[in-house]
C-alpha cells in the first residue's frame, strides 16, 4: 500500500469520526488542527483507524504519535 492510498483511507476515517466532509489530513496535521479532537474522540479515532486497516497499535505507539504523518508511518510499518 502506498502512502497516498493510506491517506485516501485515513481521510475517509477522519471525515466519518468527526462528521466533517471537509477534513483533509496531511503529515503535519495534529489534534490542534481539527475542531473537536480531544482525548475521548482520540480513542474512537484510533479504534476506527485500526478497524479500517485491520491492525492494532500497541499503547506505546499510540502515546508517541505526534501527528498524522507518524500515524501513517505506523500503519505502513504495520
Amino acid at each position: 500500500m502506498t502512502r497516498e492510498e493510506v491517506y485516501e483511507r485515513l481521510n475517509a476515517v477522519f471525515r466519518d469520526v468527526f462528521d466533517d466532509d471537509s477534513i483533509t489530513v496531511k503529515d503535519e496535521t495534529t489534534a490542534a488542527d481539527i475542531a473537536g479532537w480531544d482525548s475521548l474522540i482520540h480513542i474512537t479515532l484510533i479504534d476506527s483507524v485500526e478497524e479500517e486497516f485491520d491492525m492494532r497499535f500497541d499503547m506505546k505507539t499510540v502515546v508517541k504519535l505526534k501527528n498524522v504523518g507518524e500515524m501513517v508511518d505506523a500503519i505502513l510499518a504495520g
